[in-house]
């Protein structure tokens, strides 16, 4: 449990933790929460055993709305600076994780807000939710990964419609163009722990080695890109689960993964 009430965190089922924002009345990512968040992964860290992190809102309405705008009025550049570094360093830490993250957005994730879904692993949104990046309405832009994350997902031209439009999108388009993974009419949280389930019945290395060599893809030529994923694979041959995942295959029993 977090020495502070904005954000939470518990484990919803061997190897699931859900941490679980509630700042009202939107969840602006000010340093308490931005410190919550981070302090929800020392937890999961420490724990040893969590494969999958689902991040979540309490507040009905709003996954998160974005960066603390009452907070950047009263602060001069380098403050501004320094906040902005705390915000990457949620994200960056976040996506870089030992574990696979799910975003459950259940209504508005703006701003900071999105860029705090698109730096987990996998996005489930409630057919309600609408996302954006309002920044430039600001005289900003997206600073904390959205620039970077959203074409990986969209593209370029969809990610700058967004981006320069600063317009809300709705969910059902955000599933359409990839920015979005899955869609419930139900409870996301819900949702998003079903999908944990189903992530945690495989091999957490052989996940994140997977992850590694998508990402790849964006970055490496195609050739580069081919060495790189012949090495993962082999290294999970040598040292990661695959012994186990094979020799389970062969006596046809379910594997044993960590």
């Amino acid at each position: 449990m977090s020495d502070t009430d904005v954000v939470t965190w518990k484990t919803a089922s061997p190897g699931v933790m859900v941490a679980t924002m509630a700042r009202p009345p939107a969840n602006a990512l000010g340093p308490q929460i931005l410190d919550g968040l981070h302090a929800a992964m020392d937890a999961a860290e420490s724990a040893g055993d969590v494969k999958v992190m689902v991040v979540a809102s309490a507040l009905d309405g709003f996954f998160a709305a974005g960066a603390d705008i009452k907070h950047m009025s009263t602060i001069d550049a380098q403050s501004f600076a320094a906040y902005g570094d705390k915000m990457r360093s949620v994200n960056d830490r976040l996506a870089a994780a030992p574990w696979i993250s799910i975003a459950a957005v259940n209504g508005l994730a703006l701003g900071g807000g999105l860029e705090l879904a698109l730096a987990c692993t996998l996005r489930v949104a409630a057919t309600k939710a609408r996302m954006g990046l309002p920044e430039v309405k600001l005289g900003l832009i997206p600073g904390a990964g959205g620039t970077q994350r959203l074409p990986q997902l969209v593209g370029r031209g969809r990610a700058l419609d967004i981006i320069l439009t600063a317009r809300q999108v709705p969910a059902d388009e955000a599933h359409a163009i990839g920015l979005v993974d899955r869609l419930t009419d139900g409870d996301v949280v819900e949702a998003a722990l079903a999908l944990a389930a189903d992530l945690t019945a495989s091999s957490l290395p052989a996940q994140l080695a997977g992850v590694r060599a998508v990402d790849a893809s964006f970055t490496k030529p195609l050739p580069e890109g081919l060495v790189y994923e012949a090495e993962q694979i082999n290294e999970l041959f040598v040292s990661g689960e695959a012994a186990e995942g094979i020799t389970a295959f062969v006596a046809k029993r379910p594997p044993k993964f960590a």
